[in-house]
Parts: C-alpha cells; structure tokens; sequence
C-alpha cells in the first residue's frame, strides 16, 4: 500500500505516520540504539507504506560517517576573536580532533535564523556530532541537535539539571576561591562584576561569591553586585555603577579577565589604587591577566583541556553509542596569586 498522494514522501510524513517526532525517525535511519524495538518497527511500518527512500545524506547517517565534528558559537565574531577563552578551547578541540583524523568545522549561530539554517545542515547529515561553547538557558540548540539523532556534548551547562552531556570547571569554586583570597588579605567590601546571568557559568560564580561572603562571616549586600556581559565594555559599565552605589568598596571579583580588564581602566579613571585602595580578581589567567598593570590575580581554568575532555566524549560516543544517561564532567579550578589582589 502507498500511502503518497504526489510527490516524494518527506521526513516528517514518515514521523507522522509512524507517531513520533521527526528526530526518531533521524535516529532510526543512523541505527541509534537509543529507539525501542516497536518504535523502530512503527517507523518501518511506516517507511514502507508510504514508499519513503532516503536521500543520498540519509544514506550517509545510516551507513557512513563524514569524519567532519561542528563547533559551535553563539557569538559575533568581535567576541569570538577578542576573548582568549574561545581561542584555548579551540586549541584544545583542534588538537584532540586532529589526533582522531576529523575535521573542525568552526559554526557562529548569532539569531533565529543561523540557528534554522544550521539545523538544516545538520539534517543533511553534513557532520557526524556537535560541540557547542556559550550556549545561554534558552538556547533550544542542544534539545534539537539531539532530536536530529546526532551526538552532541556542551561547554558549559544551562542549568543545574542539564540532560545534554557537558565539560564544565569548577565555576562554584572559583567565586569561593576569590573571596576567600580577597577577604584574607582583610578586604570587607568585596563586589563582584557577574556574566550574563542566563548564563549558568555567570550564576554559579556569583553562587561562589555569595557562599565565599557567608563563609567569610560577610553579610550579603546587592549595592556591591553589577551584571556585565564577559566583554572589556561590559566590565567597565559594570564598574561605573559599583563605585556609583558603593565608593567605598574595597575589592571586586569580576567573572572573567577580560570584564576585570574594563573595571581596571575605570579604577583607574576615578584614581583608585589597584591593590592599595581596591584590590582586584578575575577568571581565566588568560594572557590579559599576566599583561595587566598591575599583573592580575585570576582563577585559572583549564580551558584546552575542556576542549579535548569535548572533543574525547564525542568521539567516544560517535564510536559506541551509549545509554541515554549523560556524561558530565567537571574539572577543578586554581587561584593564581598576583600583584592585583
């Protein structure tokens, strides 16, 4: 029995037949074990009466491998190229990834209408999984590269509870860690310039500052808490309100190098003194942090290894498809001591 009614029968013709979504019928075709035995017959079933055959990219999910892994960015290319974070974990997923004979495809996803196209060509079966860098809690992008039946492993997470496999640092320990490295050197006013907090990196640190504060017997206080954006910019802004709301504050923690580079210059502005009068500690111990005047105390994380602890997942898993059950990985942070704070 046929079940056209003119024209080559489509993807989502077969999922709605077989009543599944369009990424079963995906994972079907890519022979995932990760489909029940009566879904996988439904969508025969289904395949079968409507006379469906897969195209030429289809065929290469289920029968062949493109040796090619995407990275993906969700950023413009200004902070693509001025961030060194970016630039280590490139370095880290390039090395793994060419140690294994696969090729990097590097993908920026800035609005709606990238992330429509992207999805396409993943569709197309263009590559054999993804790595995505920066992903925001909103970002549908990791749900949908997996409905598309293709590994796919994060830097970073969305939220606590993250079902996608991710490579994190320690971002908790980090906020900690500078606190504490602040109040010991007998700073009571500490602010902290955060990341975009729909971020979950920029929510743990301010988490870490918070808890750093309780432990250190410091009550909490939101005048000293300015939300930046991990841009040079973004950390001056965020600088101009502190010493707005607080002149007195005597330390800052900023959630990255580079935002701690911009509430640098502006200290700088208003004649405060770094470390006399404000001492000052960043994330990263990027280049930035070893350059600055004066050299910066940062918390070091180790991106290039998250970028091959990445890469290594997903090869693992392009290999031997695993349980549903998600690999999560989260490496240790370290206080670099400098003249900063």
């Amino acid at each position: 029995m046929s079940g056209r009614s003119g024209g080559r029968p489509t993807l989502e013709q077969v999922a709605s037949r077989a009543g599944v979504g369009r990424g079963t019928v995906s994972r079907v075709i890519n022979g995932s074990p990760r489909v029940s035995e009566r879904t996988r017959a439904a969508v025969a079933r289904a395949v079968a009466e409507l006379g469906y055959v897969p195209n030429q990219a289809a065929r290469a999910l289920a029968g062949s491998r493109t040796d090619a892994i995407a990275l993906v960015i969700p950023e413009a290319e200004a902070r693509l190229f001025a961030e060194p974070y970016f630039l280590d974990l490139m370095r880290g997923v390039g090395a793994e990834l060419a140690e294994a004979d696969r090729q990097l495809l590097l993908t920026l996803v800035r609005g709606e209408r990238e992330r429509q196209r992207f999805e396409q060509y993943l569709a197309a079966g263009r590559v054999d999984g993804v790595l995505l860098a920066s992903v925001h809690a909103d970002d549908p992008l990791p749900d949908r590269v997996r409905e598309l039946g293709l590994p796919v492993v994060m830097n970073g997470r969305r939220t606590e509870a993250e079902p996608v496999p991710y490579v994190d640092s320690d971002n908790i320990g980090a906020g900690r860690a500078a606190v504490a490295r602040l109040v010991g050197r007998g700073r009571r006013r500490v602010a902290t310039v955060t990341g975009p907090l729909d971020m979950y990196v920029a929510r743990a640190r301010l988490g870490g500052y918070r808890a750093g504060l309780t432990e250190a017997g410091l009550p909490p206080d939101e005048t000293l808490v300015a939300a930046g954006d991990f841009t040079e910019e973004g950390g001056r802004r965020a600088m101009r309100r502190l010493l707005e709301r607080r002149p007195d504050l005597d330390a800052v923690f900023a959630a990255s190098d580079v935002m701690a580079a911009g509430a640098r210059g502006v200290l700088r502005e208003a004649g405060r003194r770094v470390p006399e009068d404000v001492a000052l500690v960043g994330v990263d111990d990027s280049p930035a942090a070893r350059l600055m005047d004066p050299p910066l105390t940062s918390v070091r994380q180790p991106i290039e290894e998250m970028g091959r602890t990445m890469a290594r997942m997903l090869l693992r898993e392009i290999a031997e498809p695993g349980p549903e059950e998600p690999g999560r990985h989260v490496l240790p942070t370290e206080l670099i001591v400098r003249e900063s704070g």
